[in-house]
């Protein structure tokens, strides 16, 4: 089963030729099927209280799968930019291929936990809230991580058992989401042992260039980190870097340092499409020996 799931992600390098720039669209495991159970999506409050982003307001959701059982610790899975991940007509639709490959066995019964990025009260009417996007998902260091580990985690186990394993806890991101998930994960892998990252910006932002350097030094000891990565031939270039030169540098490094890892490269452009369109077999591969309850 392992060598057919690697063959169909390896296969998704050659079919972008059958495709424009991003003309990519979601699967039939993307779509709503009568016949399987369907979790719930709860709105959260507005998280306004952090001390780790302090002034910051933020909107976030659960899903929680209708396998889900009190008795047995669920896994989890982390989005950065929650609010595109959690739609239900979104590029990635993930409440409907949660549904879909949990109710087959194919992944794990697993909680979403989609959060936004934090932004600051406008301070009179008529003006918009400050985003704290970029210094929350494009800065190094563990800031986030912590905000996850000391805020929302501990939140959502007032309510729901997730496991402690770190294997049991992913982490998903587009663009800046996408090394925000990376950078969470390398700082505590001991908490967090997967991440999912589309079009990530491993670019000189805050920083995020020098991560490929720092993974080949990890090659005499590797993080226990699994990593999924995309991107498209068609993603940004600009003062920052280059997308598609510094996700295949990314690969090269956990490559050379000998991690768990996949990458697949499209023909995209920066957007959630392509990553969107192979969710489903992402799942797959980045669960794929994970017990099934």
């Amino acid at each position: 089963m392992n060598r057919i799931l690697s063959l169909t992600i390896a296969l998704t390098l050659f079919l972008p030729a059958l495709h424009g720039a991003d003309d990519y669209a979601p699967g039939p495991d993307s779509q709503p099927n009568p016949d399987v159970p369907k979790g719930k999506v709860i709105q959260m409050p507005p998280w306004t209280d952090s001390k780790v982003f302090p002034g910051t307001k933020r909107d976030w959701w659960i899903y929680v799968p209708s396998q889900y059982q009190p008795s047995q610790p669920a896994c989890a899975m982390v989005f950065c930019d929650g609010a595109g991940f959690v739609k239900p007509d979104g590029a990635f639709r993930v409440p409907v291929v949660f549904d879909n490959l949990i109710a087959r066995h194919e992944i794990p019964v697993t909680l979403g936990i989609f959060i936004n990025p934090g932004a600051f009260p406008a301070l009179q009417s008529g003006q918009k809230d400050r985003s704290n996007r970029s210094f929350e998902y494009d800065s190094l260091g563990d800031r986030y991580a912590r905000f996850l580990l000391e805020e929302i985690l501990p939140e959502v186990r007032k309510e729901y058992q997730i496991s402690e394993a770190p294997g049991d806890l992913a982490l998903c991101g587009n663009s800046s989401g996408g090394i925000c998930a990376f950078t969470a994960a390398w700082e505590h892998p001991e908490r967090f042992g997967k991440v999912i990252s589309h079009i990530g910006s491993f670019t000189n932002i805050r920083g995020g260039h020098v991560y490929p350097a720092l993974v080949r030094e990890t090659k005499d000891k590797p993080r226990p980190i699994r990593v999924f990565l995309q991107d498209g031939s068609n993603d940004l270039d600009n003062l920052h870097g280059n997308w598609p030169l510094a996700n295949q540098e990314m690969a090269a490094a956990l490559k050379f340092a000998g991690y768990d890892y996949q990458f697949v490269l499209g023909e995209g452009g920066h957007s959630g499409k392509h990553g969107g369109s192979i969710f489903p077999e992402t799942l797959r591969w980045i669960w794929r020996d994970h017990p099934r309850r």
